[in-house]
């Protein structure tokens, strides 16, 4: 029981902001629709109605393409099996796990560096060079006729050492020198960009040959990353299952080993962990080898398992997604998994909703920036909800 209030504590701020912003969100989709606001002096009651009805398509239409249509789940499930209607049924959720797989992954690495004090930028940077590092190791091991299962673990060892190495250069540097390591990883992540670019513009084992633009070679060929369920349209692979299990392993290190416990003493207090004689220097460098290898881990399967190949655009803005994640989470591995899967189904959902309403998958964004400022503030969201009843209890007094 007390465990269960102590969830319900955590997750009542998170919950309450996201209602709060889907409210907002409401309001907005009503004002921006010229047809509803063209009706507003004429008939304002209908204008209501009609704004009310385009809101309530809108979120049918996100909450169906996150999560399907309950419809075509009852289909699916009186067929006895077939795998189609079972596809059509099931592929939104499916999709909606997978869109949070690389949230969660370099949500928890950005995490174990913020419980850290350390402010690393640089999740967008080492994703692209665990992606990096997955795609040579697929090449090479897959190329090489390795068995499957020494493959696919030599892909995901790579992606995490290649991250921890992009990680350690901003680490050594601020224990060493004591360089931001916020500009350091910031310029980290432009640099990984180009170089990524430049391999696969000048370097033949990874570069496609029969293509023009830079894209490596289809890394399907060489090593494939099992799925979770045994139909073919259902993409969701073991990448979603790892990411849950490191978030179990990072909650255990940092909450019940010693070396966790140093890591978010240096994080809450920099100077009584130097007079406790814990390491400053070897804090900051273990979280960021730490938090490189979790992002490179998430690039290795988003690469290998998801798309496929490696572009420049491989890691479509996560890493700085995975910055407000980690915040919305309360920098702890539970609210990141809740975070990334919240975030996923928005970014999953978004495609339906826009092609059934015409509502730019921007206002999406926009609703993920009013979660990030109401989770920011609390008390802005307490006075918001608050207000309406402490109206009614003066009201009552007088």
């Amino acid at each position: 029981m007390t465990r269960l209030r102590t969830l319900l504590a955590t997750i009542r701020l998170p919950a309450i902001s996201v209602l709060v912003a889907l409210f907002v969100g409401a309001i907005v989709i009503m004002l921006s629709d010229l047809e509803v606001l063209g009706k507003i002096p004429q008939d304002p009651i209908g204008a209501i109605v009609l704004g009310a009805q385009r809101v309530y398509l809108a979120y049918t239409s996100l909450l169906m393409g996150a999560f399907g249509d309950p419809a075509k789940f009852g289909k699916a499930l009186a067929s006895g099996g077939d795998p189609v209607l079972w596809a059509k049924a099931f592929r939104p959720i499916t999709e909606t796990l997978l869109a949070s797989v690389p949230l969660m992954f370099v949500g928890l690495a950005v995490m174990v560096s913020f419980r850290t004090g350390v402010f690393n930028i640089g999740g967008e940077g080492q994703f692209m060079m665990g992606a990096l590092g997955g795609t040579i190791a697929a090449v090479v091991l897959g190329g090489a006729g390795v068995p499957a299962p020494l493959a696919i673990l030599g892909v995901v060892v790579a992606g995490a050492a290649l991250g921890a190495a992009w990680a350690f250069i901003p680490g050594i540097l601020k224990a060493r020198v004591g360089a931001s390591e916020v500009i350091t990883t910031i310029m980290l992540n432009y640099i990984a960009n180009l170089f990524i670019f430049f391999l696969l513009v000048n370097w033949d084992l990874i570069q496609r040959e029969d293509h023009t633009q830079p894209i490596s070679k289809a890394l399907d060929k060489f090593v494939v990353i099992p799925k979770i369920l045994p139909i073919e349209a259902l993409r969701l692979h073991l990448g979603f299952v790892v990411a849950l299990l490191l978030a179990a392993a990072v909650s255990w290190f940092l909450w019940r080993t010693t070396k966790g416990f140093e890591l978010r003493a240096a994080g809450l207090n920099l100077p009584a962990a130097r007079y406790a004689g814990m390491g400053a220097a070897s804090s900051v460098v273990i979280a960021m080898l730490i938090s490189g290898a979790i992002a490179g881990m998430g690039g290795a399967f988003e690469v290998v398992g998801t798309v496929k190949q490696l572009t420049t655009a491989i890691s479509g803005g996560v890493g700085f997604t995975a910055i407000a994640i980690a915040l919305v989470g309360g920098t702890r591995p539970s609210g990141v998994v809740a975070t990334a899967l919240v975030f996923g189904a928005l970014r999953n959902g978004g495609a339906l909703m826009g092609l059934n309403t015409g509502i730019p998958i921007d206002l999406l964004f926009f609703i993920q920036a009013l979660v990030i400022m109401f989770i920011a503030a609390p008390s802005l969201t307490q006075r918001l909800i608050r207000a309406p009843f402490r109206r009614r209890v003066k009201e009552a007094t007088a």
